[in-house]
């Protein structure tokens, strides 16, 4: 039967259809099969049916099965692994030939739903299974990160919103992505989604948009700088606009507000730059953004998991910026009378009942709050001052030392942490403390905050108690000798602080002892020797005979080598998974880091090393103030010298201006001369004239006047003349004075600048020299060790040759037998060769006994 040709190409068609339609259905519940079978014939329909969107879209569906599976029941962990591990073997398989990535690629352009929807699904799995290979493709690939983001712009809104899930995938931890998505105007259209779909209020569209904002912007400063520059911070202020009922938050409103929350702090974090940082906190204030945080923050009704996370959001825009950190500090909380925002977030963290999270980020807000503000740790301060209590009212400091003397130890900890970042870096600040009274109870002395510290620390509290309170001091009395001292004064603290060191205690006790180190450290290092007593000397005597320096020593390093305390000095912010585990505050390790070295130096130092140091540095002090003292001369001298070049320049001037005077005045003279000649030209020619008495009488008074005029211009003359010539010795003088004394004083000043590197040389060399003198002691050591060792070697080889002298003379009585024997079986063999006997057949004889 004839079939037309058109005909059999339709079958075709249509078989191929069916045949990838049936790979669909079974796909889902034979993938393994259908992967390991049809993926090749699957890749070539994508290649070459390019024209027929249905069987494009069955196809694609299939593959997306294949590599991805969407089964909603739970299942257990090890099918899910051994699920994804046949995804992650079909994808790699797929991206094998980069050029099926392309294609894919290619596919997304066409605006059929059946085709653009299953490969965004699709490139998605991939990313998903092997996202590092496939964004390598998609990087070089033309055009290829800008058709993924045309997919933002399709009305549809399935495809709007995997287009999304797509970028999230496809921008995870590669920055030239991201970038490339950024400049593709994605913040812009981020925004507009969020916009559209209600902000905070919106679906898990708005979360989606914020998860890939957070992927561009997270570690990524070239993005979070363009963001700043295209005025995106200020769009951020109307998603915390929270109305005034807050009850009945969805799941979804509380997510929504929280990655928004973690998208403000991405910009102001600590690990980013300072410059990037201040820039967005400075956008920040100004846009109202801070201040629409503030609102939130004294706001009622808020969840307590989005009230955390806005504290510590607005603790980081606040952080190191004095603008931010003063506004701040005037927010007050709409209670009655108003009370100001710092006092109502310190009574929840010294509030044992309120929640731990919560306590840890009021902690953080208030370090925050005082990161490099003198003025607000002044504040502080003051609130503890005996002329600044207010018995009316509830001040900052009285509610840190409520908490410092509470019977929580969370709350003693907090209290301490908090009380010395208000100390920190702040010399003034830290003697004003020791003022500080406290009323301990009815009918006693009051006692100073310092004393109370000790007190509670010699009662022997809790761990966390006592850790917090040797931080505190330890903060305290660095860099400030003034508060060495008072602690010096009483005469328990040494006693006891050698005693905790000295003590063979349990494992929980090495962190105290650790921290009591630390602390008679500090007494030594910033001793100023104003105690008979206690001056350096003697507490190293001390340490040497009731501890031991290398026990000290030893002692001291149990702080760095705690878990919790490398874990505090990672980041700023205290996380701690329990409230047990907060040890250690981030700014006290910076701390223990600084001291730990110069007091381990300071405690092996001999006193003629410590007389020397201090001889060189107090030489170094003088030639520093005699430096300073030339600094200053120089200064006046160039003042000096450039008001002499002003009066230099005035005299020039005023010489000039006089110069042109004389010459006038010659010139007034020379005419006058003219006339004289004129007029004395005229007396003798009108002499005969009549009334010639009455001329002669007027040309003699008109002469008369014009000599006594001349005569005045003549003296007028002189007097310039000797003004003048003044007038040059003067500027002379002054330009010899500035040449002579400058030179003098440059050349005095490069002796003295000479002398000071000298001694700075001689100390290194010194340094040197003894640095020398023990590595030759210790090359002796080694030398004579080497010494006994080849000593101990040529015995042995001694040993050894007369061994194998021994051995050579067995050899040789050895080869003499063997010779013998030799000789012997010849003649046997001649023997038996006489009687007639074959030698070779007992030689095989011989042989096979053997």
């Amino acid at each position: 039967m004839f079939i037309p040709f058109n005909e059999v190409i339709c079958t075709c068609v249509r078989l191929s259809f069916y045949a990838v339609r049936a790979l669909k259905s079974l796909s889902k519940k034979y993938r393994m099969e259908v992967g390991t079978q049809a993926m090749d014939h699957l890749i070539r329909i994508l290649q070459t049916d390019s024209s027929d969107s249905e069987i494009l879209g069955y196809a694609l569906d299939t593959l997306y099965n294949i590599i991805c599976s969407d089964e909603e029941e739970e299942q257990e962990d090890t099918q899910r692994r051994q699920e994804d591990d046949i995804g992650a073997q079909f994808s790699e398989r797929f991206i094998q030939e980069p050029e099926n990535v392309t294609l894919l690629l290619t596919m997304l352009e066409e605006f059929d739903f059946h085709v653009r929807w299953p490969g965004v699904k699709l490139l998605t799995a991939l990313l998903k299974c092997q996202c590092a290979q496939v964004q390598g493709i998609i990087l070089v690939s033309p055009m290829g990160v800008s058709r993924l983001m045309d997919l933002l712009a399709d009305s549809r809104e399935v495809i709007r919103n995997d287009g999304l899930l797509l970028l999230q995938q496809l921008t995870k931890g590669n920055a030239a992505i991201q970038k490339i998505v950024a400049f593709e105007n994605a913040f812009e259209r981020l925004l507009d989604i969020i916009t559209e779909e209600g902000t905070s209020d919106g679906g898990i569209v708005v979360e989606d948009c914020l998860l890939l904002l957070l992927n561009l912007l997270k570690n990524n400063s070239s993005n979070q700088n363009f963001f700043k520059e295209g005025s995106y911070i200020q769009r951020m202020k109307p998603w915390f606009e929270v109305g005034d009922d807050n009850s009945g938050w969805s799941a979804q409103k509380v997510t929504n507000l929280h990655l928004m929350l973690q998208l403000v702090r991405v910009m102001v974090s600590p690990v980013n730059s300072p410059g990037a940082t201040a820039s967005c906190q400075k956008a920040m204030f100004q846009c109202g953004l801070l201040q629409q945080l503030c609102t939130i923050l004294m706001a009622t009704g808020v969840p307590a998991d989005i009230l955390t996370e806005t504290i510590n959001t607005v603790s980081e825009v606040i952080r190191g910026s004095q603008v931010n950190q003063d506004y701040f500090a005037s927010v007050n909380a709409p209670s009655n009378p108003p009370r100001p925002a710092i006092v109502v977030l310190l009574m929840s963290m010294v509030n044992e009942r309120q929640p731990f999270v919560l306590r840890c980020a009021v902690l953080y807000c208030f370090q925050c709050f005082l990161y490099k503000n003198q003025k607000g740790q002044g504040e502080i301060v003051a609130t503890l001052l005996p002329s600044t209590i207010d018995a009316n009212s509830i001040s900052a400091g009285q509610l840190l030392c409520g908490g410092l003397f509470s019977a929580d130890s969370l709350s003693n900890w907090c209290a301490a942490v908090a009380l010395g970042h208000a100390l920190q870096d702040n010399l003034t600040q830290k003697e004003q403390l020791l003022r500080v009274q406290l009323a301990t109870s009815l009918g006693k002395p009051p006692v100073s905050l310092l004393q109370q510290c000790t007190n509670i620390l010699s009662q022997g509290s809790k761990v966390q108690t006592r850790v917090g309170l040797l931080m505190l001091l330890c903060t305290w009395m660095s860099n400030c000798p003034i508060a060495v001292t008072h602690f010096l004064h009483n005469q328990d603290n040494v006693p006891f602080l050698t005693a905790q060191i000295s003590e063979n205690l349990g494992e929980d006790e090495r962190l105290v002892q650790g921290l009591c180190a630390l602390l008679l450290g500090i007494c030594i290092y910033y001793n100023d020797n104003s105690l008979e007593n206690y001056t350096k000397e003697k507490l190293k005597q001390l340490i040497e005979k009731r501890i031991g320096k290398e026990n000290f020593v030893e002692k001291l390093g149990f702080i760095t080598k705690h878990e919790l305390y490398s874990r505090a000095a990672q980041k700023p912010q205290p996380a701690f998974s329990a409230p047990e585990h907060m040890l250690f505050d981030h700014e006290f390790t910076k701390l223990v880091k600084e001291l730990e070295g110069v007091i381990t130096k300071a405690v092996h130092k001999s006193s003629e090393e410590e007389k020397k140091e201090e001889e060189v540095k107090k030489t170094l002090e003088q030639h520093d103030s005699i430096v300073t003292q030339y600094k200053e001369l120089i200064r006046e001298q160039d003042a000096q010298i450039n008001e002499l070049k002003e009066q230099m320049c005035t005299l020039t001037s005023q010489k000039d201006q006089m110069q042109n005077t004389i010459t006038q005045q010659l010139s007034q003279i020379q005419q006058h001369k003219d006339q004289y000649n004129v007029l004395k030209l005229k007396l003798g020619k009108d002499s005969g004239q009549s009334d010639s008495g009455q001329v002669n009488g007027l040309q003699l008074e008109e002469l008369t006047l014009l000599r006594e005029e001349l005569e005045e211009l003549r003296k007028q003359h002189a007097l310039l003349n000797t003004q003048l010539a003044e007038r040059d010795t003067l500027i002379a003088n002054l330009v010899c004075i500035m040449n002579t004394e400058g030179l003098f004083f440059y050349y005095y000043l490069h002796l003295h600048f000479f002398y000071l590197r000298c001694l700075v040389r001689t100390y290194s060399l010194w340094s040197r020299i003894k640095y020398l003198t023990e590595s030759r002691a210790a090359m002796e050591k080694e030398r004579a060790a080497a010494t006994s060792t080849a000593t101990i070697l040529q015995t042995e080889k001694s040993k050894l040759q007369q061994e194998v002298a021994e051995s050579k003379k067995e050899q040789d009585d050895l080869l003499m037998l063997l010779a013998d024997q030799d000789q012997k079986i010849l003649s046997l063999k001649q023997r038996l060769k006489d009687l007639g006997e074959t030698v070779g057949a007992f030689a095989s004889g011989s042989k096979a006994l053997n």
